[in-house]
Parts: structure tokens; C-alpha cells; sequence
């Protein structure tokens, strides 16, 4: 696409982009909001919450508002990696193997109940998201770009799930819950969506060459050292936190730090402030933490860990933290 994108261009689209989904998702600003910045962050998402609240919709919402390819796959017990990534077929009349690519090559993969299939499969996406590439027998094919995977899960203490592997789960940008509508929400959700199902006339607003753009313009999107210190200190002091057992990644460090960057530029500016970082520490750390088993036992839970970690976290002061 021709036309450049700048800091008042690129809001513009964003917002678009975010009032367009809105035309099939009622309410769930907030969730939508973080969405979008995954997107501009080149970030993958989770979404665990029980089942008919949205969560396929939403990705659905997304995918068609960004005017990105879609495929959705249905995670179920009996699927083998070879259904995520591709398979060699080989064919007798030119006594050669040829490539069947799988469901993950497209721009976003909905990953539907990620956790109804074993880790075995679960593990076939670690190289896409990671590398955006896959490498079967041997060879490596790239995915297209960008490439994003959107991935639903039902809460754990569902029949029939599988926990994620640890590696598998901190592939994951930010990790979101949407939550039951409010009464006023889910009588607009019922008179919108009761007859046609609210996608009539839902077209893309944007497209892959302009969210190209954008994810590079939130690249330039300032982080002075003192905000990264700031983040390093936080994630730091989740791993030495008395009621959890395992900490969170360097991944987290720079999930945090690229997700506030492009909050920053979704709010029109060119440098990042602490109150971004502080919004984001949930979404982006508390599926990253392992609490002690005596600490899930006293009902505590990470996101109550990490708003203590930021109340004591010193703030930076000064100019170049609150400006950039």
C-alpha cells in the first residue's frame, strides 16, 4: 500500500479498526483495546474463559476487521501435529514428496480450545510462533506475514483439558479473559446477533501492508532505560516472590515492553510513560507465574501477586521516565 502511515494516520486506523469489531462484540472495550496491541506488538494471545462468552467471535471479529487471512482449528484429543504444521505426501508418478501445508499458514490462526488436545500437539505451534516458520522433515517453510495465533482455552478445572506446557504458554503475548456481559450487554447481544448472527456488512478496515506499517512505528516508539529498568525490576521480583514457585520469563520482560510501546502509540504518543507499563502487567506476566501449591491452597492468585509487586515497585521520576 502506497500511502504512509503516521502517528495521527495510524490512531485513526486503529480506531477504526477497534469500532469495527465492536459492531459484532458488545461492550469488552478493554479486551478489545488489547487485542489490537498484540497486533501492533507482533504478539500472540490467549484467551481462557468458560465456553459462549465470545471468544471465537471475537478472533473472528478481529481477523475480518484487519482484513487478514483466516483459519480456524479445532483443537480435540485425537489431533496430531502433522494437522497443525503440514505433511508430506508423496506421489508415485514423480517418485517425489510434496508439501501439504496445514491450517497454521495463514496471517491468523485461531487455535480454538488449545487445551482439549495433548501437549504433544500443543508443541506443533512453538517453532510458528516463535519463528513465524515451520520445519517439517527436515525443511523449513516460512509463514505468511504478519502471522498471529489467537488461542481460546476453557479454564483448567474443565473435564476433558490438558495444561499447557510452560514453554507453549509463554509463546503468549498477553493472556485475557472476557468475562460474562453485563445485563444491559447481553440484552444488546441477543436484538444484534439473535437472527442474522451480527457479521452482515462487517468488512476489513484496514490491511496487511498498513498493520506492517504500524508494528514499525511502534518499534520507534521511545522506552527510555529508566522504564526498562522499571520492568526488569518488576519481573524480576516475581521470581523471588515468597508464594510462587516459578517466576516469569525474560519473554515477559519483553512482552511488557513492547505491548506498552504500542499502548503508547494507540494513545498517541511517541514514547512510553510508567501508568502503560502498570496497565499491561497482568495481561503480559500472570500466566507466566507458578504459584507454590500451599499458596493456591489459601486462595491466592497472581493477578493479587503481581498488583502488590507494582504497588512496591519505585516509580521512576523525571523527565526522561514520564516523557521519554
Amino acid at each position: 500500500m502506497s500511502e504512509q502511515v503516521t502517528l495521527e494516520s495510524g490512531r485513526e486506523i486503529i480506531r477504526r479498526v477497534q469500532h469495527n469489531i465492536s459492531k459484532v462484540i458488545v461492550g469488552k472495550e478493554w479486551i478489545i483495546e488489547k487485542l489490537v496491541l498484540s497486533v501492533l506488538a507482533r504478539g500472540h494471545v490467549l484467551i481462557e474463559d468458560v465456553p459462549g462468552v465470545g471468544k471465537t467471535s471475537l478472533v473472528r471479529a478481529v481477523a475480518d476487521s484487519l482484513g487478514l487471512t483466516f483459519r480456524r482449528l479445532q483443537f480435540t484429543p485425537d489431533l496430531m501435529p502433522a494437522d497443525v504444521t503440514g505433511i508430506s505426501i508423496y506421489e508415485p508418478a514423480r517418485s517425489s514428496f510434496r508439501f501439504q501445508p496445514g491450517p497454521v499458514f495463514t496471517q491468523v490462526l485461531l487455535a480454538d480450545e488449545i487445551n482439549r488436545t495433548s501437549p504433544k500437539t500443543q508443541s506443533a505451534l512453538l517453532e510458528a510462533m516463535q519463528e513465524r516458520q515451520v520445519t517439517v522433515d527436515g525443511t523449513t517453510y516460512p509463514l505468511p506475514e504478519p502471522f498471529f495465533v489467537f488461542a481460546t482455552q476453557n479454564p483448567v478445572e474443565y473435564e476433558g483439558t490438558f495444561q499447557l506446557p510452560e514453554a507453549q504458554i509463554d509463546r503468549f503475548t498477553l493472556k485475557l479473559s472476557i468475562g460474562y456481559p453485563a445485563p444491559e450487554e447481553e440484552f444488546e447481544i441477543v436484538r444484534r446477533h439473535g437472527r442474522s448472527g451480527g457479521w452482515a456488512g462487517l468488512q476489513p478496515v484496514t490491511g496487511a501492508a498498513q498493520i506492517l506499517a504500524l508494528q514499525s512505528l511502534v518499534d520507534n516508539v521511545t522506552c527510555v532505560p529508566q522504564l526498562v529498568d522499571y520492568i526488569v525490576g518488576i519481573v524480576q521480583k516475581t521470581r523471588r516472590h515468597p508464594d510462587v514457585y516459578l517466576g516469569s520469563s525474560p519473554r515477559g520482560s519483553l512482552a511488557l515492553e513492547r505491548c506498552a510501546r504500542a499502548l503508547a502509540f494507540a494513545r498517541g504518543r511517541q514514547y512510553v510513560i510508567p501508568d502503560d507499563i502498570k496497565e499491561l502487567v497482568v495481561p503480559a506476566l500472570e500466566h507466566r507465574i507458578m504459584l507454590k501449591p500451599e499458596a493456591k491452597l489459601s486462595g491466592v492468585i497472581g493477578r493479587s501477586i503481581l498488583e502488590e509487586i507494582v504497588r512496591s515497585a519505585p516509580v521512576p521520576a523525571g523527565q526522561g521516565a514520564s516523557r521519554g
